[in-house]
């Protein structure tokens, strides 16, 4: 009879289930020893994977900075102290907390590498948008131009990332400059600034569909995701967090109602599109909440809120299907037509494991039994939007448009996946939290990354 009680039946699953997250932790472990050990053999052997340290876009380079200390110390508060206050602390404190520790995190994991290598040094590279600033001095006139500079063989050719990305990605950094702010550390900043609000966007897309307890469950892994790695500092921190609150304003339009939500979800949908051309696909993740919601009622003013950045540089004379043709050709004409997709197709998904953790790879083994029996459940409503960004991921994967460097690429959908940690039993939660910070410190102090 007493293996018959609920509390033993209880404890008995929480164990099975406990086993079974760390055998999936395990896996993904194993899974980035193999790419790292294929991927190394490949680069010497054959040198097409154009990579230093596969899978990541880094290279070895053990080494302590400034932001060490500081860093050591964000994940110790977090991991002791992290859990207790986002039970406890006020919703509407909560919010502004994640957003600062997020921020304390990725500032001082940046730093390890110190200000200009680690934040200022970073978006000024011969790759990126702070090269071209000048050429932007009339922007009609740049943005009409625009695409006659994509193809390598074009008469002064963007670099990499500006020819890899829509305008309004280098535009960005241009109105900064404008309005005063100009160089690298400020557009580093900007970046990190802005990217670290990723965090609080995913908590008010899970509160709004999941309810308020997993959202604070889930705020401590956010704040020590390993993404804070890439965060500070790429663009794609930025792209990140446009692409969340997107996310995040159309879960409030549809469990809301409200007609200002969907608007702004649909314009910030928009500029995402225009910030990175693979974030369309970040729809798969907005489609995933009206499935939860059960409702379409804010498609059409979220449509409408969408063609307000399209049509305006439509009618500034560039066109966003011409740009892809030819960003197409201009990638398999470099590095994307030699780097095999038989390799990244599936070390890119080691690339992701190293991005969000092994509590969320645990937590992401919970999801499908989740979606399939308790859908209409708070956990199965979260499982669901998280199976949405998981799906956006593999399509890209699949797509082969993204071999290497997704460490950077693929953070908009990685902050969807990091949700699923709310899944994770309580009892286990600052186990779990130390694994994140581990990782992120080992590869910040190990690696030199190139982002």
């Amino acid at each position: 009879m007493e293996a018959l009680r609920p509390g033993r039946r209880n404890a008995t699953s929480s164990d099975g289930g406990t086993r079974r997250d760390l055998v999936a932790a395990a896996a993904a472990a194993a899974l980035v020893v193999v790419a790292v050990l294929v991927g190394r053999y490949i680069e010497d052997r054959h040198g097409t994977l154009h990579v230093n340290w596969p899978p990541l876009y880094a290279r070895w380079y053990p080494h302590m900075g400034v932001g060490t200390p500081a860093a050591v110390c964000v994940a110790v508060l977090v991991v002791g102290y992290g859990p207790l206050v986002a039970a406890r602390l006020r919703w509407r404190m909560l919010l502004p907390a994640v957003w600062a520790a997020s921020a304390a995190w990725t500032f001082s994991l940046a730093l390890v590498d110190g200000w200009q290598q680690g934040i200022a040094g970073r978006l000024t590279t011969p790759y990126e948008y702070l090269t071209v600033i000048d050429r932007f001095g009339n922007v009609g006139a740049t943005l009409r131009d625009f695409t006659r500079h994509i193809l390598l063989h074009s008469p002064g050719h963007w670099p990499p990332h500006v020819a890899g990305h829509p305008p309004a990605a280098t535009l960005t950094f241009v109105a900064l400059d404008r309005i005063g702010l100009g160089g690298g550390g400020w557009a580093g900043v900007w970046c990190i600034t802005v990217g670290c609000t990723a965090s609080v966007a995913v908590l008010v897309a899970v509160r709004a569909l999941a309810g308020e307890e997993l959202a604070r469950r889930a705020a401590p892994y956010l704040v020590l995701a390993p993404a804070a790695v890439w965060v500070g500092t790429s663009a794609d921190g930025y792209f990140a967090a446009v692409a969340a609150w997107s996310v995040a304003l159309l879960t409030v339009a549809a469990t809301r109602d409200s007609r200002t939500a969907a608007l702004g979800s649909g314009f910030l949908f928009g500029l995402t599109c225009y910030l990175s051309y693979g974030l369309t696909l970040i729809a798969l993740v907005g489609a995933a909440v009206l499935v939860v919601a059960r409702t379409v009622r804010p498609l059409p003013l979220f449509l409408v809120g969408a063609a307000v950045v399209p049509v305006a540089f439509t009618l500034a004379g560039f066109d966003w299907w011409e740009a892809y043709r030819l960003l197409t050709r201009r990638y398999y004409e470099g590095a994307g037509g030699v780097r095999p997709y038989g390799y990244w197709v599936w070390a890119n998904l080691a690339c992701t494991v190293l991005i969000v953790g092994l509590a969320a790879v645990a937590g992401l083994r919970r999801v499908p039994g989740r979606v399939l029996r308790a859908r209409a459940e708070p956990e199965g409503r979260l499982a669901t939007v998280v199976l949405g960004a998981a799906f956006a991921l593999l399509a890209a994967d699949l797509s082969g448009m993204s071999k290497a460097e997704t460490e950077r690429i693929w953070l908009p959908f990685a902050v969807w996946l990091l949700a699923a940690t709310a899944l994770l039993p309580e009892r286990w939660r600052r186990g779990w939290l130390t694994t994140q910070a581990m990782l992120a410190l080992a590869v910040n102090h190990l690696l030199f990354t190139g982002w």
